[in-house]
């Protein structure tokens, strides 16, 4: 048997999830606005209900190509919100619009989202939590920052436990348990 973080469980899409992308350094301005849409999409949801659903997202929202996307039209919101393969949020759906142009917007003043994002990665002696006392958290003073900068950048469904959430799944903090197998693989 292998030792993994318990929260996968026995579920395969879990297990695949955690095995071999939770943790891994994710950077690019359209992989991180696919995360952070994805990311508002789970607000007030588990992470499985989204990872099940991710590939219908992906094709909807045309593999998150924001530019792609903040072309979309009130008759695109409407097609959205009539596909039950997808979490049909008229605020989330929205939001991934108006995230495509804030996207867009900063690429025109010369900024990246990536890089935004990742300015916020706590130094790297403080990337992966000693195994003493090892805890899951649900924010830190790194994710509060993140939130607050997207927010006042007009980026919603950005809230500091979201953030937080997404910054273990990017690998900008290795929160495996000690003793899973992937703590040592990306430490």
């Amino acid at each position: 048997m292998v030792d993994r973080c318990p929260w996968p469980g026995n579920d395969e899409t879990y297990i695949r999830y955690h095995d071999t992308e939770w943790g891994v350094p994710l950077v690019g301005d359209q992989e991180i606005y696919e995360q952070i849409c994805l990311e508002g999409f789970q607000a007030g949801l588990s992470w499985i209900t989204i990872l099940r659903r991710r590939s219908d997202f992906q094709r909807v929202f045309k593999n998150f190509d924001y530019r792609k996307v903040a072309k979309f039209t009130e008759a695109d919101v409407e097609r959205l919100m009539g596909d039950a393969s997808i979490i049909r949020n008229r605020a989330k759906i929205l939001n991934t619009i108006a995230s495509a142009q804030l996207v867009i917007d900063l690429q025109k003043e010369g900024r990246s989202i990536s890089d935004i994002v990742w300015a916020h990665a706590p130094a790297k002696s403080r990337r992966t939590q000693p195994a003493k006392n090892f805890e899951w958290l649900a924010t830190t003073a790194e994710s509060e920052a993140l939130s607050k900068e997207l927010r006042s950048l007009g980026f919603k469904f950005v809230g500091s436990t979201t953030m937080y959430a997404m910054m273990q799944s990017i690998g900008m903090v290795n929160d495996h348990a000690p003793g899973c197998f992937r703590r040592k693989q990306l430490s």
